[in-house]
């Protein structure tokens, strides 16, 4: 039995709230930055009550960028980071996937060998691997190319090991049963495995649109034209000097554009991404 405490019920959405208004507050003074002019703006204090610039600008910085920084259009910006955040993910589930089913269902040589060397590649941060990945890519003529952005960052150990884990929960009877039925190992990868993974493959889609869209240094070293790069390359571009250099209210329009993505994703697939974590459906 719960006990109904008003007190402490209180003192709980007090904090909640208190929390909430603190994580907010710089977003929304970003979004009130992004309705002014840059003469407002750098007033002492910013005003804090909505402009009248805000369709202006919006339409610059989707159409046109800034005047004194970059001045590639978000909307390009845009489209390259929604490329990015969405290839990374669809390649990181479906290569982790198809690894993860080979290591746990096939019976092969050296089969925990290869397992142990995908999962020793977690030590190395991908700073250290970065220079020669470069190196690759240049060498291939993917600089400047959605091949260059998204496949390097394609392979997951991570991905590979919690699939892993997760199909060694499935009950060894099922193969069985699909064996008995005369389903070869495709299909029964197909019909079982796919479908009791659908909560897994949602959660890991989530975190790693995010991961994708949120990359910066390797959009940095392998994009120098700016048709290709992604709004967090834009943003810092678009920072060209100190204060009165820098149009800040352009910069805090592209930063709460930046936002709207990720933040959709994971409103939309809120449900999928819980049960994917808490493994209510495994």
């Amino acid at each position: 039995m719960v006990e109904n405490r008003p007190f402490l019920t209180f003192i709980s959405h007090v904090v909640l709230i208190a929390g909430v208004a603190l994580i907010a507050f710089p977003v929304y003074v970003a979004f009130i930055a992004s309705t002014h002019t840059l003469e407002t703006v750098m007033q002492t204090p910013m005003p804090l009550l909505p402009g009248d610039q805000f369709f202006e600008n919006y339409a610059q910085v989707l159409t046109g960028g800034s005047t004194r920084g970059s001045k590639a259009a978000v909307a390009q910006m845009l489209i390259n980071s929604s490329i990015m955040a969405l290839v990374i993910p669809v390649g990181k589930i479906a290569i982790s996937i198809i690894s993860a089913f080979a290591i746990v269902y096939f019976r092969f040589r050296l089969r925990m060998f290869f397992f142990w060397m995908i999962f020793i590649t977690l030590m190395l941060p991908v700073e250290v691997r970065i220079i020669p990945t470069f190196k690759v890519v240049a060498d291939l003529g993917l600089l400047n190319t959605y091949t260059g952005l998204t496949v390097p960052l394609i392979a997951s150990a991570t991905a590979t090991f919690l699939f892993r884990q997760f199909f060694m929960t499935i009950p060894d009877e099922l193969a069985e049963a699909a064996r008995v039925d005369g389903a070869g190992p495709m299909r029964f990868f197909r019909d079982v495995v796919l479908p009791l993974s659908k909560t897994s493959m949602a959660a890991l889609f989530v975190i790693q649109f995010i991961y994708g869209w949120n990359q910066y240094l390797w959009p940095l070293l392998i994009t120098s034209e700016e048709s290709m790069y992604t709004t967090v390359i834009g943003i810092k571009r678009m920072m060209v000097g100190g204060d009165a250099a820098t149009e800040w209210q352009l910069v805090m329009a592209t930063a709460i554009l930046a936002m709207l993505p990720p933040a959709l994703v994971v409103v939309l697939m809120q449900k999928w991404f819980v049960k994917g974590l808490v493994e209510t459906e495994k």
